[in-house]
């Protein structure tokens, strides 16, 4: 079942369970949106990736150990990414002045965006809502998401990447609702060297 509320963007669904969600395509266009920068900087989408064919990569928050995980090895494979002429976005409800913290804590060399309304999130057909009992299950852990995100929205991404090309054309998808479960490095380079062709 789909959740809407008036708090939602106009058509876009939030999910009631990850399983559920319905991201876009291979073959689609992206959705334009307003994202922020750790400096507070409010960036379009379209924006940045008509500058150069980008790996977009939807995580969950710096609270997450297995995002802290994927992001690791992403800093490993961004220097033969950008030689290919690539950039990385990666993108995440956490509000913007999280964002510097996850920059130091890897070392990350890419760009970092916040999207804390989930309105974009909502758009790639990702953003799915928390129940009570997770959200309680999330604080026994220590995570506070509604500090992390500075809203009382209790959305998430799907982890997922997309590799897209200057005009926003989708090439690549992969998503898991398998939290534990992102999209493997080889894979992405993989993915990125067939969309150059």
């Amino acid at each position: 079942m789909v959740k809407t509320t008036m708090a939602d963007s106009i058509g876009k669904p939030v999910y009631d369970k990850p399983e559920e969600v319905q991201p876009l395509s291979q073959g689609q266009n992206i959705p334009n949106g307003e994202l922020t920068t750790l400096e507070g900087k409010k960036v379009e989408l379209k924006t940045l990736i008509s500058q150069k064919p980008s790996i977009l990569i939807f995580y969950r928050g710096g609270w997450c150990p297995f995002c802290n995980l994927q992001m690791g090895q992403l800093v490993k494979i961004e220097p033969d990414l950008m030689k290919m002429g690539y950039q990385l976005l990666a993108i995440t409800p956490d509000k913007p002045e999280s964002l510097r913290e996850s920059l130091e804590k890897h070392g990350i060399n890419y760009t970092l965006l916040s999207d804390r309304t989930m309105e974009l999130t909502r758009q790639f057909g990702l953003a799915y809502r928390l129940d009570p009992q997770t959200l309680d299950k999330m604080k026994g852990f220590g995570v506070d998401l509604e500090k992390s995100t500075g809203n009382s929205l209790h959305e998430l991404p799907v982890p997922a990447a997309f590799v897209v090309d200057t005009h926003g054309l989708i090439h690549f998808v992969y998503y898991n609702p398998d939290i534990k479960v992102r999209v493997n490095p080889d894979e992405l380079m993989k993915a990125a060297k067939g969309a150059l062709k």
